[in-house]
């Protein structure tokens, strides 16, 4: 009697067009021809958008409020769960301490070169910008925002904020990222306090964050539709020429995003033995997404998927470290972005600084980008910086013009630091998956739907 045996062949790729980043890369061309349409039309007869226009900032609003909503209960469950795995590691506290060490080195050199950019292009004395478009910003940010934001308001991190427009009041929620991850951080350390009569609710959160997770798959899936609203309602509402504005600081400030993103960063990567394609490749579409969304809380869920599934960061070290980083470690908006802008300042209302300022600036962005966690943009951050260096606040209003094309670029260095830093350190710790690390970008895993045991 003879027995056949069948053997496994591998599973054929498939074609190039049905691949996520594909997907992605058409979307965005799709947004732009469709911005760039849009902003041809012009306004309606009422000076309101005109239909494309709206039918793109609509699409690109609701899928970052899809990104948003998941935000909460994700950060709450991958935190808990992420702190009972922990006690798994028996080198917990020290990825600890050196993921806030490499926040802050990465976030150093990033306010250097910010610095010395400034310094060297001299855009403040370059600009041509009216004087009378400096206004004071209705939003700023100090020392005290730090510790109001790290004590919760409620068990939910809610906010409420009341607008008055027309005489009409609308009120909003929001939720404070900040006092979120306290909270979770605060949770799964008095489960693990409690003990086995905690084990019950740890497993109800485990099976809460595979549902979760479910849905921000299904989300992940509308990215190339989002992609093509967010892109299409930035070109359309601001357009490239408005960078002519303020072009050498324009110039300034995407210069040093860039050498941060692509210098920088694969210097990092390099030095410890990890290929930079393959960390661009892996970490693509949470940087392409924050490009074009401006949001790095939005871009949150893709962020952590991409550090666990791509880069080979194990799931309870990234649960933990991606949240901590979307609240504070932007090396675009708190490093780069303020170093310049604060410099161009000085030079156009003729401040001298002396070298005790550039020393300010390099702390404001190492410790003070904590301060604005859950605040807006990075108008804030900036307004830290001028009110310790004494700058007058009023320059912010010189800068507004070009700072939602500013935004584009700072979000996308911010998100790429990220999840840079959980990569470097798991590989220095030696708990990151080097396979598959390896294959980053080959497989394109965000075509995978997570099984609920790897959810």
């Amino acid at each position: 009697m003879t027995t056949q045996t069948q053997t496994s062949r591998p599973a054929e790729p498939k074609p190039f067009y049905r691949s996520f980043g594909f997907q992605v890369l058409t979307a965005m061309v799709i947004g732009l021809v469709l911005g760039l349409i849009a902003r041809e039309m012009g306004t309606g007869p009422d000076g309101n958008p005109n239909w494309l226009a709206q039918t793109l900032q609509t699409i690109g609003s609701i899928f970052v409020q899809l990104l948003r909503v998941l935000v909460p209960p994700l950060i709450f469950t991958a935190i808990v769960a992420s702190i009972s795995n922990l006690r798994e590691l028996s080198n917990a506290a020290a990825l600890v301490w050196q993921t806030l060490l490499w926040f802050a080195i990465t976030a150093v050199i990033a306010v250097i070169i910010g610095i010395a950019l400034g310094l060297i292009i001299q855009p403040g004395s370059r600009a041509v910008i009216d004087a009378a478009a400096a206004t004071a910003p209705s939003t700023t940010g100090s020392w005290l925002d730090f510790l109001k934001g790290l004590v919760p308001v409620n068990m939910f991190g809610l906010q409420a904020s009341t607008k008055l427009t027309d005489g009409a009041a609308t009120t909003s929620l929001n939720f404070n990222v900040l006092q979120i991850l306290v909270v979770s951080i605060v949770v799964g350390i008095a489960a693990l306090r409690v003990g086995q009569a905690a084990e019950p609710f740890l497993e109800l959160n485990r099976s809460l964050l595979a549902v979760v997770r479910k849905i921000l798959w299904w989300v992940i899936r509308l990215t190339p539709i989002g992609t093509i609203g967010l892109l299409g309602n930035a070109v359309a509402q601001y357009g490239w020429h408005t960078l002519g504005q303020l072009g050498w600081f324009s110039a300034a400030v995407y210069l040093g995003l860039a050498i941060v993103l692509l210098v920088v960063y694969p210097v990092l990567l390099s030095v410890h033995g990890l290929n930079p394609v393959r960390y661009f490749a892996g970490a693509w579409p949470a940087i392409q997404l924050a490009f074009v969304s401006r949001s790095s809380i939005g871009t949150l869920p893709v962020t952590e998927a991409v550090t666990e599934r791509e880069l080979g960061v194990p799931r309870e070290y990234a649960a933990f470290a991606v949240p901590l980083g979307a609240t504070t470690k932007m090396d675009g908006c708190a490093a780069i972005y303020p170093a310049i802008a604060a410099i161009f300042i000085a030079e156009f209302y003729n401040v001298p600084l002396a070298f005790q300022d550039y020393l300010l600036i390099a702390f404001v962005s190492v410790i003070g980008s904590a301060a604005t966690a859950g605040l807006t943009g990075a108008v804030v951050m900036l307004t830290l910086t001028l009110s310790t260096l004494g700058l007058p606040l009023q320059g912010v209003g010189l800068l507004l013009a070009v700072d939602p094309i500013l935004d584009m670029g700072r979000t996308a260095v911010n998100v790429a630091g990220q999840a840079l830093v959980p990569t470097i350190v798991a590989k220095r710790a030696g708990i990151l998956d080097q396979a598959r690390y390896d294959r980053a970008g080959e497989a394109d895993v965000l075509d995978a739907e997570p099984t609920p045991q790897a959810a």
